[in-house]
């Protein structure tokens, strides 16, 4: 993530009076929530996304005293969570396919086997041994929920699944969906063992004609008040949601239907039962009510699945075999019918052709083209190029057509006097185009050209056909046909300026460039504006003196660098290999260009393989090759500055620090800016693990660290072109202004400083004390997300501040700033309640702030976060001062409570003030987050 990306999702966070999105945990203090919240508009998280965060939590190693990792603990707070996600898939009224769409297959395992659990699903019997017609009704509606989403699964994770590639900040997350999808495998490779299990219990819940019944938020509440109870009454009631015999068997024969297909691939003649099944859900269908339907089938992939399934199996319906396109055209072409009233797309012209062998490809096209291009002329439309083509040499069969479709539209219902006019101008334009004299008599001859053109058009028309036929050479060669009209000069050269932008094999460039080099004398390097070459590379190239192997080295660099942009690692060394034995022949700069581009290849390419998991070493001709780069002392040579910072960032990473610390020149050092800081780094962390007295090294590298940041004392000027001293900044950098001098850019160390942190959570994004990092550089300025950060480094080592936040992090000074923020953001209630956090409680602090009376905050909703006795009773004085009684009375209940009695036992106040301390993260980190 940017700095600016940084920056807009911390000025995007909410201020405090924003509603804020719930949180899990809010329910889990609070179960009655989560039915309220599922009922509103548009809950915010949704259901799907709160089962995730449920079962996330559940699911949650824990680790014992001895710090060993132990499953999930079986206890209250699971079973809770558990529950609620439950509920959650139960107000999606069990529907399988939102369910599908937004859970991953382990996440809806989890939740299927729990509702399996939660209604008393015999443990350690197969499912194909129960009988569903015995058991009671939500019970057996669990198996077959279950069931029905095993086979869904096993045929959903048939289809092809478009692979996506992650970004440059999402490769740290690469071993998680590692392990997420050997999970995954591991699962469907269970479902897949189960399946003729799964089939037969589905197929034996086809011959129960009595309703179902499944869990609702009110029966699961009931599960949870007394399991026993609960299900005594599933047993002998409908508790649950009723879900009709018939849509139930509709479900299971659509699923059915979907697995015996996907078995077809395999064994063919299981394509009549898959035929089968789906002939009996959309029968099924048709007698429901799909305003009431709870788990809909998806009836656009039922149309599919049961046209395929007929076409497989060689089964005909007449009484729908014009409702599809396809079947209409075949219709048309078995009564050889082109009529006006198609529009037909080129696929289905394919696939009826293919189909239907006794008519010529050619002609069926020209046909409906002809047609097309009469539709087109009465809508006012433009004719395709296709049909002028066509009029360059028709045949006398294509014109008779042309004049018969003609006609037949002009008799069914195009008889205004505006559709006149417009077949009038096509008839015109037809006489005008045709070449062949003998076509255009045919066309003037008929009824129409008569009836339809005015007198002095039919002149015009006649006048000019004589001239042609008295002129007409009859020994000319016949045109080709609309198929093989020869393109022109320009479409070819456009054609291979199209193949020359994506080919990416060397020869075939070359070759491309030789044929359009003997076209047009023009720099081709230009055709596509997206090819690029560095800019210190740009004059070396343009100087190439022949044209071929100018254009040639520029876009085999381009290409190539683009290659290795989008990770085209293979591609990319083709592409510069090539490119360097041409320059090899020629330039011995420009082959030192070409080797050090193939060196940063190969760097780039064993990093991007080192993000993906590959943590094999570099081979030692690599290092070599980087080190010999470090070294060079060509004169006169173009260097790209980014090849020496990533060889440099290479052997770091790859800890090649006895190089860089003991082997390096030191002339070398001196001379290389990046070495000398590459040197420092590699120093730093040699002597890490050794004494702090002995960290020389990191004094050094912080003094060079400032002289980087470092500028002139001179004036510097704003974007909006007034000088400004660097002091003037000091105001809105906040605490990072007073680590340095005046002449250091502030500036560019907090954006260096966001850069690395932003960097450093994305690795660990729980780590608090990067998260307090982040706050403090949002301290100087943006104080909602200040406190935002402050909040989550308090969650993190807190369990959402289920138990007390470490001293060590929410120290004294980390106290202070998050008062500030609030005293800024005039919260001023707040900044009182959090004065009591501090080691000694800043009276002072809070009372002026309790002073306020412009406060951005809900006040007295705040009073029972109050332990401290003497900030109550001086808010029981200023409330009674300004005469506010209801408030004061707020107060003077927070005072009345027993467990604040300060005869108490310290240990009962201690208790008192955690209890309030937590509450009042929690209500915070609601407000913040």
């Amino acid at each position: 993530m940017s700095a600016e990306v940084a920056d807009r999702e911390a000025l995007s966070c909410s201020r405090p009076c924003t509603p804020p999105q719930a949180s899990w945990f809010e329910f889990l203090l609070d179960p009655s929530l989560l039915e309220q919240h599922l009922q509103g508009p548009h809950p915010d998280p949704s259901p799907v996304q709160l089962i995730v965060q449920f079962l996330e939590q559940a699911s949650k190693p824990s680790v014992n005293e001895q710090n060993q990792v132990q499953p999930p603990a079986d206890n209250r707070r699971n079973r809770t969570l558990k529950l609620m996600a439950l509920k959650a898939a139960a107000h999606l009224t069990w529907d399988l396919k939102e369910l599908e769409k937004g859970l991953t297959i382990p996440v809806l395992n989890m939740l299927l086997n729990e509702l399996l659990c939660v209604s008393r699903v015999p443990p350690g019997v197969k499912h194909v041994d129960l009988d569903l017609s015995t058991l009671p009704p939500t019970t057996a509606m669990a198996v077959l929920v279950y069931n029905r989403w095993a086979i869904r699964t096993i045929v959903l994770s048939s289809f092809p699944e478009k692979q996506t590639k992650p970004g440059p900040h999402q490769l740290n997350m690469m071993s998680l969906v590692q392990q997420e999808k050997e999970l995954t495998e591991n699962i469907l490779s269970v479902l897949r063992e189960q399946a003729t299990d799964s089939i037969t219990v589905l197929e034996g819940a086809l011959n129960i004609k009595k309703d179902f019944y499944i869990h609702t938020l009110r029966t699961l509440d009931l599960l949870a008040a007394d399991p026993s109870t609960a299900n005594g009454e599933t047993e002998s009631s409908t508790a649950g949601l009723r879900i009709s015999a018939d849509h139930l068997h509709c479900q299971v024969h659509y699923d059915l239907g979907g697995i015996y297909f996907q078995q077809g691939c395999s064994d063919p003649s299981v394509y009549e039962k898959a035929r089968e099944h789906f002939r009996m859900a959309r029968e099924l269908l048709t007698k429901l009510d799909s305003s009431a339907s709870l788990c809909c089938v998806d009836e656009q992939r039922l149309a599919g699945y049961w046209s395929a399934c007929k076409t497989l199996t060689g089964a005909s319906d007449p009484s729908e075999s014009q409702h599809s396109p396809y079947g209409q055209i075949s219709c048309f072409m078995r009564n050889h019918d082109y009529g006006i009233s198609l529009y037909i797309p080129l696929m289905y012209v394919c696939l009826c052709v293919l189909n239907d062998r006794d008519r010529a490809l050619e002609e069926v096209c020209h046909k409906l083209c002809v047609c097309n291009a009469v539709r087109d002329a009465l809508e006012g439309g433009v004719l395709s190029v296709s049909f002028h083509q066509l009029l360059l040499k028709p045949s006398k069969n294509t014109i008779s057509f042309l004049l018969e479709v003609c006609a037949r539209s002009m008799d069914k219902e195009h008889s205004s006097e505006t559709c006149k006019r417009k077949m009038a101008l096509f008839i015109k334009t037809v006489c005008n185009r045709l070449e062949d004299v003998s076509l255009a008599f045919m066309v003037s001859s008929h009824k129409l050209f008569m009836e339809l053109l005015q007198d002095e058009e039919k002149k015009i028309l006649m006048e000019q056909m004589r001239k042609s036929s008295a002129t007409v050479n009859l020994s000319a060669k016949p045109l080709p046909s609309f198929y093989d009209i020869p393109a022109s000069a320009s479409v070819n050269i456009s054609q291979l300026e199209q193949q020359l932008i994506l080919s990416l094999d060397p020869r075939h460039i070359r070759q491309i460039l030789i044929e359009l080099q003997g076209m047009a004398e023009r720099p081709f390097w230009r055709v596509n504006s997206k090819w690029e070459v560095p800019v210190d590379y740009v004059n070396v190239i343009l100087a190439i003196k022949d044209n071929l192997t100018r254009d040639l080295v520029y876009i085999l660099m381009a290409k190539g660098l683009h290659c290795i942009s989008i990770k085209d690692f293979a591609h990319a060394r083709q592409l510069f290999t090539a490119c360097l034995e041409l320059v090899t022949e020629f330039s011995p700069k420009l082959r030192q260009v070409m080797l050090n581009e193939l060196l940063l290849m190969e760097v780039r390419g064993h990093e991007a393989g080192a993000a993906e998991g590959n943590m094999e070493r570099p081979p030692p001709d690599l290092v070599s090759r980087v080190r010999g780069y470090l070294e060079i002392r060509i004169h006169d040579l173009p260097l790209r500055q980014i090849v020496g910072e990533e060889c440099v960032v290479f052997m770091l990473n790859w800890r090649e620090n006895e190089y860089l610390t003991l082997q390096v020149p030191q002339s070398l050092v001196n001379s290389n800016p990046y070495i000398k800081l590459g040197q420092l780094i590699a120093s730093t962390c040699k002597e890490l693990p050794g004494p702090k007295e002995s960290r020389r090294t990191a004094k050094e590298l912080w003094e060079v660290v400032v002289q980087i940041c470092s500028v002139s004392s001179q004036h510097k000027r704003s974007s909006d072109g007034r000088v400004s001293l660097l002091k003037q900044r000091e105001s809105s950098l906040g605490i990072l202004y007073l680590f340095f001098l005046q002449s250091v850019d502030v500036e560019a160390v907090v954006i260096t400083l966001k850069e690395l942190v932003n960097y450093a959570l994305s690795l660990n994004p729980n780590n608090q004390s990067w998260l307090c990092t982040q706050a403090d550089i949002y301290f100087g300025n943006q104080y909602s997300a200040a406190m935002h950060y402050y909040l989550q480094a308090g969650t993190v080592c807190s369990d959402y501040f289920t138990k007390p936040v470490p001293p060590d992090v929410y120290t004294d000074q980390v106290l202070k700033r998050m008062i500030k923020c609030c005293s800024l953001l005039n919260c001023h209630t707040q900044v009182a309640v959090l004065c009591q956090f501090l080691r000694e409680v800043d009276y002072m602090t809070a009372f002026k702030a309790l002073q306020e009376q412009n406060s951005h905050d809900s006040m007295d909703s705040f009073y029972g976060y109050i332990w401290d006795v003497t900030i109550l009773e001086y808010l029981t004085y200023i409330h009674h001062k300004r005469g506010e009684g209801d408030k004061r009375q707020v107060a003077i209940k927070a005072i009345g409570q027993t467990e604040l009695n300060s005869s108490n036992p310290e240990e009962v106040l201690q208790l008192a003030a955690q209890k309030r301390k937590k509450k009042f993260l929690q209500a915070l980190a609601k407000l913040y987050f």
